[in-house]
């Protein structure tokens, strides 16, 4: 914390800040009022809608706000917002004053300015110590310099009041209204029509409510709280049980925010409000506890290397980025963790939002974030930590000289070869533009005719594929359904070497040099999106390894070899689906000996000769098929002999089962 002597200054970061006038609470102490005053170069401001205050706590650029108090740990807290990068360029200081009612300054008790980063650190901190008879006080300001914002701790105080005070500033005041000053407006300016609202534009705005008690009660939120999500927050003390649900229009319980034996218990939630009635609360608790009720905007700002223990809500205004999330489990090391992402436009009847992460135990996951406005949902029985990597910023004349293609919308692209004769890597990065299905790229041939290569719903926003599967010296691609778009090429050189276990999220492209293996594939996230794995030659045939089948349980399938011992893997996955794959010798295919049973996608050596052997199936679904391929000494799958249960011929050699269902082959016997 960087606390400050009278007349010392800091910098402060460029950013969205958070500015809290305190002061102890103290029984017939006078009320304190804060405001801000936006000041141009001379030191004036442009009118009256350059003063934020209680009664009006907005500035029409939307840069400034004013949040109203709180009150909690003996402490009332003035709450004031400044996004420093949008205020305008002729506005060169910022001023934090305060007045008070019903007495002076020097009877306030531990009167300070605290300024947060968007991370939660203290920036500055200023202590005011020498009041005395002042009614108005300037307690600090933010000015510019050098391209930043510093902060000075000013401690300069008014007998007159804030009418003296403003008048400093260029406000006139009229003579019989000196708490309220007035003046001819000027023509107010607007808001760029792109600016997004500081700092969050997302749920109702309210002064926040605290309750407090101890053991089990019921809270009814008497404030005017608007319809919409609002963040509730819990603290418990002791380690005794504490749960705490709201109520529906019948007083019933509704919606379990916490339940947790957590010692010290410290949680927020986000719940949705009908509006149509007062928000009401139930409390179970063993032990003192306090509840806030209070607006999204109150939540922490995403950043990089935030943290936290236990359940959160945090808000991300910013731009497409990838989160790298660590959570270190409970006591026990164990304990769950689970991620949302709510968007405001998906949170207009209560969604829960999408889910990015759910896992059991201690992780680490990388998941694709959307821009902002949005909020992060975090359930945790422990500490976590959560990264953010922004994407890398297109500079389209780099992408020109790199071979890079943009665009937006439906487009026919033609790319031409780096490397004719060879494959190569495509890097893509599509949003789709509502369409049922996502976006659509198909490589077309000179009659216009496809062959899809990607598509939304199972290969994801972003990731990388395969190209020029033939060697062709140019493709002409068919997108469709999409919104922006990015396509580059890499040398297929730069596939990672599948070499062993590899874990990873998304579609992903490798090179495997080595003997005919089995290739293993399996989930590391909780979703039950598309996650595949195949086989490429370099002639550029395709074929299926695996399949998961939108299912946890992991599959199975053959790693086919060319002559020379060489192919591509293409693992086929959602941008926020996590995998692990692992190459294995074929020592460990089962042996159709007399049974041998399994589920999903695998591999079984059948030793002896042809025969015949009985097949059961239990199908997973009305369309899950029993489909048997033989499979040659090198694995390639050339000949499918069997697409239904019962007694069937089987030949000697490899053979892959493909099907999402429960299966058996029984020799008798």
């Amino acid at each position: 914390m960087t606390r400050m002597a009278k007349g010392a200054n800091t910098p402060v970061p460029a950013a969205p800040l958070r500015v809290a006038v305190c002061r102890r609470h103290v029984s017939g102490a006078p009320v304190v009022d804060a405001s801000v005053l936006l000041l141009d170069a001379d030191g004036k401001v442009r009118g009256d809608i350059d003063l934020v205050f209680c009664n009006q706590p907005t500035h029409p650029s939307g840069t400034v706000r004013h949040r109203g108090a709180v009150e909690g740990g003996g402490q009332i807290a003035e709450w004031l917002e400044l996004d420093l990068p949008r205020i305008e360029p002729v506005v060169q200081r910022l001023v934090i004053a305060g007045s008070c009612e019903g007495g002076v300054f020097g009877q306030v008790q531990d009167l300070s300015l605290q300024t947060l980063t968007p991370d939660g650190a203290t920036a500055a901190f200023y202590a005011v110590t020498d009041a005395t008879t002042e009614t108005a006080f300037v307690l600090g300001e933010f000015y510019r310099r050098d391209g930043g914002w510093k902060f000075r701790a000013v401690g300069q105080g008014y007998a007159s009041g804030l009418a003296g005070l403003a008048s400093d500033f260029g406000i006139a005041v009229e003579e019989n209204a000196p708490a309220q000053p007035a003046v001819p407006q000027p023509p107010q300016p607007q808001p760029p029509q792109d600016a997004v609202p500081f700092p969050f534009s997302f749920g109702p705005e309210f002064p926040p409510v605290v309750r407090r008690g101890r053991g089990g009660d019921v809270i009814t939120v008497d404030a005017p709280v608007g319809r919409g999500p609002v963040v509730v927050e819990a603290r418990s003390e002791g380690d005794g049980y504490f749960a705490l649900h709201t109520l529906d229009a019948r007083n019933r319980e509704d919606e379990l925010l916490f339940n947790t034996t957590m010692p010290g218990f410290r949680g927020r939630a986000l719940t949705h409000h009908p509006g149509d009635r007062a928000l009401r609360l139930r409390v179970e608790a063993d032990d003192d506890w306090t509840v806030v009720v209070q607006p999204v905007s109150t939540a922490r700002h995403l950043s990089d290397g935030i943290q936290g223990t236990g359940p959160d809500v945090l808000v991300h205004r910013g731009a497409p980025a990838d989160v790298d999330a660590a959570y270190f489990g409970d006591e026990d090391g164990d304990g769950c963790f689970a991620l949302w992402c709510v968007e405001p436009a998906l949170n207009s009847e209560g969604d829960i939002g999408d889910l990015l992460i759910n896992e059991t135990g201690a992780l680490r996951h990388t998941v694709p974030l959307p821009d902002g406005p949005l909020v992060l949902r975090i359930e945790a029985d422990g500490p976590w930590t959560l990264g953010v990597r922004p994407l890398p910023v297109s500079d389209p004349a780099a992408d020109r000289a790199a071979g890079v293609r943009t665009g937006r919308g439906r487009a026919l692209v033609t790319l031409t070869n780096p490397a004719p004769g060879r494959p190569a890597l495509l890097d893509y990065t599509i949003q789709g533009d509502g369409a049922v299905f996502g976006y659509t790229v198909q490589i077309l041939d000179e009659y216009g005719d496809g062959e899809q290569l990607l598509r939304g719903s199972q290969d994801g926003r972003c990731g990388r594929t395969l190209l020029f599967r033939n060697g062709e010296s140019e493709v002409s691609l068919g997108v469709e359904d999409a919104a922006d778009w990015r396509l580059g090429l890499r040398p297929v050189e730069e596939a990672p070497v599948l070499t062993g276990p590899v874990r990873g999220t998304g579609s992903e492209v490798f090179r495997y040099d080595g003997p005919p293996a089995l290739l293993g594939v399996g989930r590391t996230t909780g979703d039950e999106g598309p996650l595949t794995t195949r086989t490429v030659q370099a002639h550029g045939r395709t074929v299926i390894s695996a399949d998961t089948c939108g299912r946890r349980r992991p599959a199975v399938g053959p790693l086919w070899v060319s002559g020379a011992g060489h192919c591509y893997v293409l693992v086929g996955a959602e941008d926020h689906t996590g995998w692990h794959i692992e190459p294995t010798g074929i020592q460990d295919v089962p042996v159709l000996g007399t049974t041998v049973s399994g589920t999903g996608y695998g591999v079984v050596h059948h030793p002896g000769p042809e025969s015949d052997v009985m097949v059961t199936h239990e199908p997973r679904g009305g369309l899950d098929l029993l489909v048997v391929w033989a499979l040659d000494e090198r694995l390639e799958p050339v000949r499918r002999v069997s697409t239904g249960a019962g007694l069937q011929r089987l030949p000697s050699g490899f053979l892959q089962i493909r099907t999402s269902g429960r299966w058996t082959l029984g020799t008798g016997g």
